[in-house]
């Protein structure tokens, strides 16, 4: 996140951490995290003796790396960590910065956030904004719901010109219902997740 604004001779964003579900870690997005990704998804479907499966699921991985390059997404956090006791669950926490319009700030995302997404304060802290999505997509020859979680929170020292944007994205089938336990279970974990995060000064060359 700080790259960039080192380059050019602004100061950097500061960094952030989250607590996690055992097994999960945060990843740099791009090619070298694919690949790694791809590298043991491989050898998990040729100990199966499944090439088809690897074959689809690198399709859809490549995807979700494009997907993530379009919208600007810096990390990620999944579980990649092997284990038993690890949490694997089909999600993941895509992290990305969020602007303003150009002469407006963050309280004017905000409000429009609010009235047109319906976003709460994340278990009544004002400082982050909660809402949902869900889209309709399709996977191979079935049809599933792709649900996602955003949350916003203003970068310090940014003015409220900027705000850490952390999506977690997960799916169900289009015949499981929106409040079903499981579903509210992995909202709830998401909420807690972000509820933790702590920003601290990034790291000095």
């Amino acid at each position: 996140m700080t790259g960039i604004r080192e380059a050019v001779g602004l100061q950097p964003e500061p960094e952030f951490d989250l607590q996690l579900p055992v097994g999960w870690t945060r990843q740099q997005a791009g090619d070298q995290a694919r690949d790694a990704m791809l590298a043991v998804v491989k050898q998990r479907f040729m100990e199966q003796h499944r090439p088809d499966l690897y074959a689809e699921t690198k399709r859809l991985v490549s995807q979700s790396f494009e997907e993530m390059e379009r919208n600007g997404v810096f990390a990620f956090f999944a579980p990649t960590e092997p284990g038993d006791e690890t949490l694997a669950i089909p999600a993941s926490i895509h992290a990305s910065i969020r602007r303003a319009a150009p002469g407006e700030t963050l309280d004017d995302l905000a409000r429009t956030l609010i009235h047109g997404k319906g976003a709460t304060p994340l278990r009544g802290d004002s400082r982050t904004l909660r809402f949902e999505e869900e889209r309709h997509v399709r996977l191979g020859t079935q049809t599933v719901v792709a649900q996602s979680v955003i949350y916003l929170t203003p970068i310090p020292r940014a003015k409220r010109r900027r705000a850490l944007q952390l999506v977690a994205g997960f799916g169900r089938t289009v015949d499981t219902p929106a409040d079903h336990p499981t579903i509210d279970a992995m909202k709830f974990l998401f909420d807690t997740c972000v509820s933790t995060l702590a920003w601290r000064e990034p790291a000095r060359a």
